[in-house]
């Protein structure tokens, strides 16, 4: 497989990245335009189908959800044609429940609806213009959906890629897994990861490379990042660990925390539900109400 990178010498938004890669991308075929924070099961083959059949310059993919509020929203009519769309529209405001799921198939002429040098929003600005076009389309699909922006979605994400493709769960043969610790299936432990006596990993925890467990650890629910370091005694319930963070002994970090790259935690500290600590961070009391460590 091939990958390019186009940079983006400042932000530019949605649709202004799209834009900038014009002459990667090129204008010889339809290509493929997808969010990087979901996680879904779409059938490619069906959707790049429906487009051709279409005839638009943009296909969504579209995903029914009970709370549209926090997505763009669609309004479709006769074969598949949406006739609006709208960003984010107020609670009880939108015209439906079927939402843009961050999967489109985008013809070469979508250079054409994109301006160029400025900062662009393919949801607020391109994909509206084609409405009034009539040139934009949906695919309705069912079945896996999640956006994984949220921290509890990004672990409601981890458990569900653990039950339904990883539920044997998965130890990289390069791990060094002290014979006194359990790992606890569906779980994942990546390549050069360290475990301790008696340490307890798992179920729905997914440790990457290079990450150290002391001894006595627990860690369930959550996702570790490369490099982490989680010292003797700590328990880790629902969380998600930076890259090279070092959490001290005997440290507690509840549900839903969030903390960042490179963060470095003092022994004995307590993290209630909800706390976000940003990356460098030194956290050396503990926080007894969500809160977000600055």
């Amino acid at each position: 497989m091939k990958i390019s990178y186009c940079h983006e010498p400042r932000p530019l938004g949605t649709g202004g990245c799209v834009k900038n890669a014009e002459d990667m991308i090129g204008h010889g075929e339809l290509f493929l335009l997808l969010n990087g924070d979901i996680l879904s099961k779409v059938d490619y083959a069906k959707l790049v189908a429906q487009h051709a059949k279409n005839g638009g310059i943009a296909t969504l993919a579209l995903h029914r959800v009970h709370n549209p509020s926090r997505y763009g929203v669609v309004e479709l009519v006769d074969k598949n044609r949406i006739e609006r769309f709208v960003e984010k529209p107020p609670r009880g405001k939108a015209p439906s429940n079927l939402i843009n799921a961050g999967v489109y198939v985008l013809s070469p002429e979508i250079f054409e609806y994109i301006p160029s040098g400025r900062r662009v929003s393919i949801e607020r600005e391109v994909f509206p213009a084609l409405a009034r076009d009539s040139r934009l389309f949906g695919y309705r699909f069912e079945g896996q959906w999640i956006d994984v922006g949220e921290p509890s979605d990004f672990l409601k994400g981890n458990r569900l890629l653990l039950d339904s493709e990883l539920r044997n769960g998965y130890v990289a043969e390069s791990a060094d897994i002290n014979k006194g610790a359990q790992i606890i299936n569906p779980a994942t432990v990546g390549e050069h990861a360290q475990i301790g006596s008696r340490s307890k990993i798992g179920p729905h925890a997914s440790l990457s490379e290079n990450v150290e467990v002391g001894e006595n650890v627990h860690i369930r629910n959550s996702v570790v990042f490369p490099g982490a370091v989680i010292s003797d005694s700590s328990s880790v319930e629902g969380a998600i660990i930076g890259e090279e963070s070092f959490i001290g002994k005997e440290v507690r970090i509840d549900g839903n925390c969030l903390i960042g790259d490179h963060v470095i935690i003092r022994d004995g500290v307590k993290l209630t539900k909800g706390v976000t600590v940003c990356p460098y961070k030194e956290v050396t009391e503990s926080v007894c109400r969500a809160k977000r460590l600055m």
